[in-house]
């Protein structure tokens, strides 16, 4: 069989891939990834075949210069639920994410990833939620499609609610950014947009359901299997901490995009300098650099894979990024989120702050004073070790990348078939 992943050219979405794109290619199948050419040396370190396609986005640039748009109420698609947001508010919303980012990341790559795949017919295709180019590749080729979520599946969720809530319009105000634009994209190619091609048949989702957030796509459960590119166990990483271990880190490709951080990393550690804590900050060049002065309780590092630190911890202080978030979950270690609004990161934090593994706060309202509050209660309270140990047995109870694999050729095979008997 061959596999055919999409992905939007972001580091984190890459590492969140890799796993099922192994499992693939250990049970014999031939895989490819095909996304900007910026993406490509990440791709091929993770032991993958690339595809580069198009040209390199600028949507990087853009977000370094309007820092502030993560938390624009058109960038929270954790509100996604009728009794959260009205039609007018959800028109805006896709009005402006379908041009400034939705066009942004996949137009340039439509055209050289559909000739690909008119190429190399892929039997499955497996994409990132918004790598719409590979619904595109995917019905070209008549493949099976289905999306590989590094989120809450807010985009589904939302696009229910927004054909709902347009169903109940005047039909003057029944316009449809996404399926019009995707449309147009689709129509050279001799189809155009529907529900199945926004979707694909199934969505393989790597949240426990505790934390999932339903829609009407199938949904196919994955063990998160964490990956974070290059990772060397440590020699101080292979002794017991002697003290409670906490980790900071705000995410690499978070702060790379958006040309810096949403709190300071220099006010955290000073709030907890004063702790009987070990605090292990895991940062960038950049950021190691604003630090003039690193309290005596504070190991800060710059080459560590969260994957081989997290199991040692008592506590994760991220930004929200599903990397990290879901690292921890693995882990089984409570989380303090201090995020923006951007995506799903509202709903995902709040959702783990209901389970009692962790707690959510929006950036703005991250003093030093609240954050050293929160760790104290994440590390001294024992409900909150005990609710994230029961997410990590959630996790583990959740089909593997090999299993989830199996599933998929079932369902290649099923539309093969089906295209056959169309036809």
């Amino acid at each position: 069989m061959r596999v055919l992943f999409v992905t939007l050219s972001e580091k984190s979405h890459v590492y969140l891939m890799a796993p099922l794109a192994w499992a693939f290619i250990a049970a014999g199948h031939e895989v490819r990834v095909a996304s900007q050419p910026m993406a490509t040396e990440t791709i091929t370190r993770a032991g993958l075949t690339a595809v580069p396609v198009g040209s390199d986005h600028t949507i990087h640039h853009d977000m370094a210069g309007y820092r502030e748009s993560q938390d624009y109420r058109t960038a929270n698609w954790s509100r996604c639920e009728r009794a959260d947001v009205d039609w007018a508010e959800l028109k805006e919303r896709y009005g402006l994410s379908v041009p400034y980012a939705f066009a942004v990341y996949n137009d340039s790559m439509i055209e050289d990833l559909a000739a690909f795949a008119d190429s190399w017919r892929p039997d499955l295709v497996v994409r990132d939620p918004l790598a719409y180019a590979g619904a595109v590749a995917a019905r070209i080729s008549g493949a099976a499609h289905v999306r590989l979520m590094w989120c809450a599946d807010v985009w589904g969720r939302t696009r229910q609610t927004y054909l709902e809530l347009m169903a109940e319009q005047p039909e003057s105000e029944r316009t449809d950014p996404l399926a019009e634009w995707l449309g147009a994209r689709s129509e050279p190619y001799g189809f155009g947009c529907d529900e199945e091609m926004l979707h694909g048949q199934a969505t393989v989702s790597t949240l426990p359901a505790a934390l999932a957030l339903p829609t009407a796509s199938p949904e196919l459960p994955m063990r998160h299997v964490p990956y974070n590119g290059r990772a060397v166990v440590w020699d101080w990483l292979r002794e017991a901490p002697k003290r409670p271990r906490i980790c900071l880190s705000l995410g690499a490709s978070n702060t790379e995009d958006y040309g810096g951080d949403y709190v300071s990393v220099p006010e955290i550690l000073d709030a907890l300098a004063d702790e009987d804590l070990e605090v292990v900050a895991a940062l960038l060049p950049a950021q190691r650099e604003q630090l003039t002065n690193v309290p005596d309780n504070v190991r800060a590092v710059d080459s560590v894979a969260l994957h081989t630190l997290l199991p040692s911890c008592s506590a994760l202080i991220h930004h929200g990024g599903y990397g990290s978030f879901a690292t921890a979950m693995a882990a089984g270690v409570p989380q303090l989120v201090l995020s923006t609004l951007v995506s799903d990161h509202e709903l995902r934090g709040r959702a783990l702050q209901r389970a009692g593994a962790g707690v959510y706060v929006h950036h703005r309202d991250a003093t030093a004073r609240t954050v050293r509050d929160h760790v104290r209660r994440l590390v001294g309270q024992p409900e909150h070790g005990a609710a994230a140990r029961q997410l990590k047995a959630d996790c583990e109870a959740m089909p593997s990348p090999h299993d989830v694999a199996r599933e998929l050729e079932r369902l290649a095979g099923a539309v093969r078939r089906r295209n056959r008997t169309v036809r």
